[in-house]
C-alpha cells in the first residue's frame, strides 16, 4: 500500500490523478495540501507515532510530493515514539534542503518503508527530450543554457537552489528559498531590453525521490512577465505540471520550452 505525504501546491493532486487507486493521503501539520483531503495529519513532534500508524494500516511505500517548509519543534509535544528520532530531526532542520530530505528519507527507510519518487509512480510527469513548442531557442539561448548549467552546479554544491536566469552569458537572478516565481518576479522591472533563459535542474547528487524541481502554467506566465525568451529544463530531472496547458501557453505567448540532456 502506498501513502502520499502531500505538501502544498499542485503536484500532490496531479500525482493522485496519475495513480490507479487513491493512496493514503498524509500531511504535516500546518502544510495540508491545497486540493486534497488528508486522511492523516500529523505534527513533526509525533513522527514516530505517525510511522507506526502507517505500518498498522499496511503501508509499505511512501511518496513525498508538494512544498513543505521547516517547522519549529515544540519540545513539549514530542511523544515517546518520536524521542529516539529527535537527534536526527535536529540535524535535519539545521541542514540544507537536500540534507534535510536525506535525513527524513533515512528515518522512513529505517522503519522499513520504501520511499518512491513522484515521477517513479507517475512517469508521465516527466516530459520527453527536445523542444516541445513552436518557438525554438536561438544559438544565443543555447549558449545561455550552457552557462546556466555551470551556475546551477555551483549553486547545488552549496545546496542553494534549482533554477537561475541567464541572458547574454550573465546571471540575472538565482533561485533562493523563496522559489522560482519569486525570482522571476524580481525581473519584471529589469532595465534592459529583455531576453534570456530560465534554466531548472536538480542539484548535483540530489536524492531525486523528493524535492524534484517543477514548472507549471504559472512558471510560463512569470517567465513572460520577466521578459524571457524561453525555458530550458533537464531531461528526467524536472516535473512539468499540466504539460498540455504549459505547452499551449508557451505557444500562445511565444515562449520556447526545451528539454535537454543532463550535463555530464
Amino acid at each position: 500500500m502506498l501513502a502520499l505525504i502531500a505538501g502544498t501546491g499542485a503536484l500532490p493532486n496531479e500525482v493522485v490523478e496519475h495513480l490507479p487507486q487513491r493512496p493514503v493521503v498524509c500531511a504535516l501539520e500546518g502544510f495540508v495540501p491545497d486540493t486534497l483531503t488528508a486522511d492523516v495529519v500529523f505534527p513533526l513532534e509525533q513522527l514516530g507515532t505517525f510511522i507506526a500508524d502507517l505500518q498498522e494500516r499496511g503501508v509499505t511505500e511512501i511518496c513525498m510530493a508538494g512544498a513543505v517548509r521547516r517547522p519549529a519543534i515544540d519540545p513539549s509535544r514530542i511523544d515517546a515514539a518520536t524521542m529516539p528520532l529527535v537527534p536526527v530531526l535536529q540535524r535535519a532542520l539545521m541542514s540544507g534542503d537536500d540534507g534535510a530530505l536525506r535525513a527524513v528519507i533515512g528515518i522512513l527507510e529505517n522503519a522499513g518503508l520504501s520511499v518512491r519518487a513522484a515521477h517513479e509512480i507517475a512517469p508521465s510527469l516527466l516530459p520527453q527530450l527536445g523542444c516541445l513548442t513552436d518557438a525554438q531557442p536561438s544559438e544565443g539561448d543555447l549558449a545561455d543554457a550552457d552557462r546556466a548549467t555551470g551556475i546551477l552546479h555551483a549553486m547545488g554544491a552549496a545546496d542553494i537552489g534549482q533554477a537561475c536566469v541567464v541572458s547574454k552569458g550573465q546571471a540575472l537572478a538565482v533561485e533562493s528559498i523563496f522559489g522560482t516565481d519569486w525570482m522571476l518576479q524580481s525581473l519584471t522591472q529589469r532595465p534592459d531590453a529583455g531576453g534570456g533563459v530560465l534554466f531548472k535542474a536538480p542539484k548535483p547528487n540530489q536524492d531525486r525521490r523528493a524535492d524534484l524541481p517543477t514548472i507549471g502554467p504559472s512558471t510560463v506566465s512569470s517567465a513572460v512577465a520577466a521578459g524571457l525568451s524561453g525555458i530550458v529544463i533537464e531531461k528526467g530531472g524536472v516535473i512539468v505540471l499540466q504539460q498540455e496547458r504549459v505547452i499551449e501557453e508557451c505557444d500562445r505567448l511565444g515562449l520556447f520550452l526545451q528539454v535537454r540532456e543532463r550535463a555530464s
